[in-house]
């Protein structure tokens, strides 16, 4: 996890990767997490809020154990590549964006999520129509929008970089053709000077023998 961009979450506020169930989440080679978070324990208040006073007519506990198993079920992920979402208790959905495709990330927080250290972040990619995924009800969501935007700028300096290291090579290799080129010029002509003084030489030799 990367402290320098969560620093200011209070440290009850954060969840170890390693206290989730990350089964459903395949990584590639090199891939790494830098956050993990299942949403906040306290944005399911609202929830519990309504479906106690209802569990005493049997409505309410529907309410309040859809509710928990969603939270439980709801895992958030952010590697060094991109972003993952998995939802569902019976099913599974998850969603995968790479950091190449995202356009925008904003975050949002309501009154309670305010008061408590919640809210949501939203990630929109090129050529998308409005939001195509949420971190929702998640701890501190500026602190993850700022690494979120962190990770990318890191990308896309890498990306930069390589770049110029294919151009610059590319430059160099045409330097060392244009180099060789000229220096089998000079080569050329020497050779043929030579000749020719050889041949000079040749036929100056022959007129004295016969003078």
């Amino acid at each position: 996890m990367s402290d320098s961009a969560l620093q200011d979450v209070p440290d009850d506020d954060l969840t170890d990767p390693s206290e989730l169930d990350l089964e459903w989440l395949s990584l590639e080679d090199g891939e790494s997490i830098q956050w993990a978070s299942t949403p906040h324990r306290y944005s399911i208040l609202p929830a519990f809020a309504i479906g106690i006073p209802l569990s005493l007519v049997l409505v309410g506990i529907p309410i309040v154990v859809a509710s928990y198993l969603q939270y439980t079920n709801t895992n958030y992920v952010v590697t060094n590549r991109g972003l993952y979402s998995k939802r569902g208790v019976l099913s599974r959905d998850v969603q995968q964006i790479g950091f190449d495709k995202v356009q925008n990330i904003s975050y949002s927080q309501s009154a309670l999520g305010s008061y408590f250290g919640y809210g949501s972040v939203d990630v929109s990619t090129a050529g998308g129509s409005g939001i195509e995924l949420q971190f929702r009800s998640i701890p501190n969501p500026a602190a993850v929008q700022e690494l979120i935007a962190r990770e990318i700028d890191s990308r896309q300096q890498t990306d930069t970089d390589s770049t110029k290291e294919d151009v610059l090579d590319a430059i160099l290799e045409e330097l060392r053709v244009i180099r060789h080129a000229v220096a089998d010029e000079p080569s050329d002509g020497q050779s043929d000077v030579a000749t020719r003084s050889s041949d000079g030489t040749s036929d100056a030799a022959a007129v004295d023998s016969d003078e």
